[in-house]
């Protein structure tokens, strides 16, 4: 479905709820509208289950952009297969532990686990990362395991480190900068995941695995334990 959401902006609604098959089906398209080409192209935003198209108002019109864009819409189901055999994968290391990961033993209580089989649990799965958004290069990635789901924090931290790995209901995202924020940090991850000359290093579609690291690993590749 595409619908008008402004005077410059589209709205194409791909599906109408999440599913693991929609950030790869995302990046497709988005893939497919940038190689068009489109004069009046501005920018585009991907989201969970839509995509966002802005155009310049001057150039075109909402008829003439839903005309132009619905043909590559249409053929999406056949584009999505090639666009999985292409979608990357990228490891995560993450040091997961009570210095780094001040909820992990919280978690571990309420979901009547250890915090061992916590970090199996959430580095045994492959995700998405289905949009972002809250700062620059904030991956919103699913869906973590159900019984390691845990809610925003009723009163979110003042100021998280850079590389905090949360979980916030069945995301899970890695906290590019030091910043505020309200979700469970289980661990912290070395890895920088935004630079302004190159951007985000994660995009919508991308297949994520967070690998477990001990702590001298954690310090050797540049990690610190700041409180």
């Amino acid at each position: 479905m595409i619908e008008p959401v402004s005077e410059d902006a589209i709205l194409i609604t791909l599906a109408p709820a999440i599913d693991d098959t929609l950030p790869a089906r995302i990046a497709s398209l988005v893939d497919s509208i940038y190689r068009a080409g489109f004069h009046w192209l501005v920018d585009m935003v991907p989201s969970y289950t839509t995509l966002m198209v802005v155009y310049d108002p001057m150039l075109i019109d909402f008829r003439q952009v839903t005309a132009e864009l619905s043909p590559l819409a249409h053929e999406l189901s056949t584009l999505a297969h090639t666009a999985e055999l292409k979608i990357r994968l990228v490891e995560l290391p993450v040091y997961y532990s009570a210095d780094t990961g001040p909820d992990l033993q919280w978690l571990a209580s309420e979901s009547g686990l250890d915090c061992e089989e916590v970090i199996r649990r959430h580095s045994s799965v492959e995700y998405r990362v289905h949009a972002l958004g809250f700062a620059p290069g904030f991956a919103f990635m699913g869906q973590v395991d159900p019984s390691i789901a845990a809610p925003r924090k009723s009163s979110p931290r003042k100021q998280v480190p850079a590389g905090s790995v949360g979980i916030a209901d069945r995301q899970t995202a890695v906290y590019p900068q030091a910043s505020p924020g309200g979700w469970q940090l289980i661990g912290r991850c070395p890895t920088s995941l935004f630079d302004p000359t190159k951007l985000s290093l994660l995009k919508v579609g991308d297949r994520v695995r967070f690998t477990p690291i001990s702590r001298e690993a954690f310090l050797a590749a540049g990690g610190e334990l700041a409180p």
